[in-house]
């Protein structure tokens, strides 16, 4: 909102500085500087009525020492993150980008299903919270709207290089730069509507998963291919989502890792977004993709301002609510960038989590059948209850998986490099 007043002020009075809103990296300090303002402000106000109201979380029994003291920590905190999410994003970015309405449904749509999940767990007493079918069912919903939109709405183009034999004289016509090859042959640089992305450790950097459909021609490979890309979107929504929903077990490790993988995200969003950076470096360039940053900024400075009060000892916990919106954030965030290929390396924590789960649940399942009693891999799934098994304390067990992040988003970076 903000920045369509001051783009007005300066086009129609030319007031002095009101074109500092032009620069996305202006507006994403201001959007993490008040996305901070909000979780700090309002997340003490928003406590304070939780715990009239009694919205506290069972904790599930681990026989650990201090889970006692946890008992009747409000939840629902997540409204917390959402709201210093939302607001800095609706007064700083371009809200006619696609990308960015797109960022906001993502929001509101799986912090709704969070909010219903944590609002039968606590009002309706009902531990079970929402039946898993309707929050798959909702995640699918998600996908679906992410999936087809990225693939069928115009201003969602990638800039590639094509030979003068590949390009459509439409294509020519509106290139941005043209020039001859090695081998003499003129090349344009044009905006493509496209279904590949990048993936690691490969020269080119680039996979279009119309190759997935090899044994068709290459005409229905791309006319087919939108329901490859539409089923990848909705997998990794409803993985990723769930999770930064299996992390979120103990204080400040969900916020703090999702704030770590929103950083690099907003990085590769500035990098993406701007022509010279990814020349350079050579990484895609996506139009219209620098608003991103804002959105971005918006959900480090949420996530680090949660932490304020969900650091341990956690005086408030995200809920469902929260986690569910993080994790799906994200995966809409790698999706747009077309680096969906590396979440298994940036969010190793969440991929971890998950995994020690079906590992967990799968083995005791196959030990009581053949053995006729349940053995288990871990002390306790997920992952960081292994650990706290162990004996770790949370404080040690979080930084610890924090460290961890921090060094799976360095190889994310590094990867770009690594061909």
């Amino acid at each position: 909102m903000l920045y369509y007043l001051f783009r007005y002020l300066e086009q129609h009075f030319a007031i002095p500085g009101a074109g500092v809103f032009e620069f996305s990296s202006f507006r994403a300090i201001l959007a993490i500087i008040v996305s901070l303002m909000i979780s700090l402000l309002f997340g003490k106000k928003l406590i304070d009525m939780l715990r009239k109201k009694q919205v506290g979380e069972s904790i599930r029994d681990l026989g650990l020492e201090g889970q006692i003291e946890k008992k009747g920590t409000p939840t629902m905190g997540g409204l917390i993150i959402i709201a210093a999410i939302l607001i800095p994003t609706l007064l700083f970015a371009r809200l006619r980008n696609i990308y960015v309405i797109l960022m906001i449904v993502t929001t509101v749509w799986l912090g709704l299903i969070g909010f219903l999940d944590d609002y039968i767990k606590v009002f309706k007493k009902d531990k079970a919270g929402l039946a898993g079918k309707f929050k798959v069912v909702g995640q699918l919903g998600l996908g679906l709207i992410i999936g087809l939109t990225l693939y069928f709405n115009k201003e969602v183009v990638v800039r590639e290089t094509v030979s003068q034999s590949e390009a459509t004289s439409t294509q020519i016509e509106a290139s941005h730069e043209s020039y001859q090859n090695e081998l003499g042959e003129t090349m344009y640089v044009i905006d493509n509507k496209s279904t590949i992305t990048t993936i690691p450790f490969i020269k080119s950097h680039e996979f279009d998963y119309a190759d997935l459909l090899f044994f068709l021609s290459n005409a229905n490979a791309k006319k087919y291919s939108w329901i490859i890309y539409v089923f990848v979107v909705t997998f990794i929504i409803i993985a990723v989502s769930n999770g930064a929903n299996l992390t979120d077990g103990i204080d400040g490790l969900a916020a703090g890792t999702s704030a770590i993988i929103g950083l690099t995200l907003a990085v590769l969003a500035f990098i993406s977004g701007n022509a010279i950076f990814a020349k350079y470096l050579n990484i895609m360039f996506i139009p219209f993709q620098g608003e991103l940053v804002i959105f971005g900024a918006a959900f480090v400075g949420a996530c680090i301002g949660f932490l304020w009060y969900n650091s341990y000892p956690a005086q408030v916990f995200m809920g469902d609510t929260g986690s569910l919106a993080l994790g799906g954030i994200i995966a809409v965030f790698a999706i747009m960038l077309r680096k969906e290929l590396l979440i298994p390396i940036l969010c190793g924590i969440f991929l971890a989590e998950n995994l020690s789960v079906v590992i967990q649940v799968s083995y005791f399942k196959y030990t009581k059948k053949r053995y006729g009693e349940g053995r288990r891999i871990f002390k306790m799934s997920p992952l960081h209850h292994h650990y706290q098994k162990l004996g770790y304390a949370e404080p040690k067990i979080v930084t610890r998986f924090w460290i961890v992040g921090i060094m799976l988003a360095a190889l994310t970076i590094i990867t770009f490099k690594l061909r």
